[in-house]
């Protein structure tokens, strides 16, 4: 089987790190075991076979409004599409899936790298995202 697709390029979009005031910053050095990830996956058709994808990666304390940190990436990756591909399926595979699959363990360091130089060093992610079964439980 042929390559698919191929990332030509990949960028940082958008990068967010909010803590409004000592208080926050205090309450989310305490529970930041409490955060969560979530992930959001976009896609943006462009000429010649080329698709935009943006991958958000949102790290958030959700049962605390009031005093807490937000922290967002948005990062973006140029794909070519190769003219082989022609099923609706196989598209959002590859973006749902192959393509994460290439650029999460960037994104990932990007976000852990992020957090430690907002003063929270400790934070280390323990699961691992698996693109391939959230695509199956979401498609088949």
């Amino acid at each position: 089987m042929t390559e698919q697709y191929k990332i030509l390029s990949n960028y940082i979009k958008d990068m967010s790190s909010e803590t409004p005031d000592v208080e926050s910053f205090l309450f989310t050095k305490s529970n930041i075991n409490k955060y969560e990830m979530d992930i959001d996956i976009t896609s943006k058709p462009l000429k010649n076979k080329l698709i935009e994808v943006n991958t958000s990666l949102k790290f958030q304390n959700k049962l605390k409004p009031d005093k807490k940190s937000y922290f967002e990436i948005v990062y973006a990756s140029i794909i070519k599409i190769e003219d082989d591909v022609k099923e609706k399926k196989e598209l959002q595979k590859i973006i749902l899936c192959d393509v994460q699959n290439e650029i999460y363990p960037k994104l990932e360091k990007i976000l852990l790298n992020l957090l430690k130089d907002s003063g929270y060093p400790e934070v280390k992610f323990e699961k691992k995202v698996d693109f391939n079964k959230l695509f199956s439980e979401k498609f088949n």
